[in-house]
């Protein structure tokens, strides 16, 4: 570990937020539960203990607003990397050229049922392992298919669906990076998303859970009361906390 890194932040977490969206207008404000869909990521984020710093990273200034409201920092990221053609390894790029830290964990807004208990998980297989990217996945041991080609079985027998590996689905309710080897990869002209050392971490079905659609919205209201009893059984906080 380079000095540097010493006196930097270790964990720090970024909630990526844009105004627009194509296929659900404004989602990110949408209401949850009495409270805008992001507002419940800030207050995980910030009740977890878990993070040195808090940044809420968008385009306008309505989350700025938000977040200073919420008690977290803000990060205004340029227009130009607000529109629905820039990536999200871009403006990753630019927050972390702009702020040290050790680890960055990207904790997005769109998995609102992800709870306390899912990031301490994740929190602490980052810190075991040490790698350089740490995914959130969800393990369907069902049989699947790719470009017409079974991917977890084989077409010349049926086999009980418990004995498949399962198909570790990327859901990107939350990421991690070492800050240093994204950068390094990026500088190098790499894909630095998933430069490095990785490793997955599952979560389940409702930390999986990603809201792109009014349909997803839908089934993120119809499942929030069971989301927040498996928090609280497994000793989280409530999801939504008064401050």
């Amino acid at each position: 570990m380079s000095a540097r890194e010493k006196n930097s932040p270790v964990n720090i977490a970024m909630i990526p937020a844009r105004m627009g969206s194509q296929r659900l207008a404004n989602k990110n404000l949408l209401p949850l539960r009495g409270e805008p869909l992001i507002v419940h990521a800030i207050r995980k984020c910030r009740d977890s203990g878990l993070f040195d710093e808090v940044w809420v990273n968008s385009e306008h200034a309505a989350f700025g607003e938000l977040a200073a409201r919420e008690g977290v920092r803000f990060h205004r990221r340029p227009d130009a990397l607000a529109g629905h053609d820039a990536t999200s390894e871009a403006f990753v790029l630019e927050f972390l050229e702009a702020h040290d830290c050790r680890f960055l964990f990207q904790v997005h807004s769109v998995a609102p049922l992800l709870s306390v208990a899912d990031l301490r998980h994740f929190v602490a297989v980052m810190a075991r392992d040490e790698c350089d990217v740490l995914l959130s996945v969800v393990d369907e041991p069902l049989e699947a298919f790719c470009h017409g080609e079974p991917v977890n079985f084989s077409l010349e027998r049926k086999t009980n669906s418990q004995e498949l590996e399962p198909v570790r689905r990327i859901s990107w309710s939350a990421t991690a990076w070492r800050r240093s080897s994204f950068l390094a990869a990026a500088r190098s002209g790499k894909c630095a998303t998933y430069a490095g050392k990785i490793q997955l971490a599952s979560v389940s079905r409702l930390a999986g859970h990603i809201i792109k659609t009014a349909e997803d919205f839908a089934i993120a209201e119809a499942l929030f009361d069971l989301a927040e009893t498996e928090s609280r059984l497994a000793g989280a906080p409530p999801r939504v906390a008064a401050r």
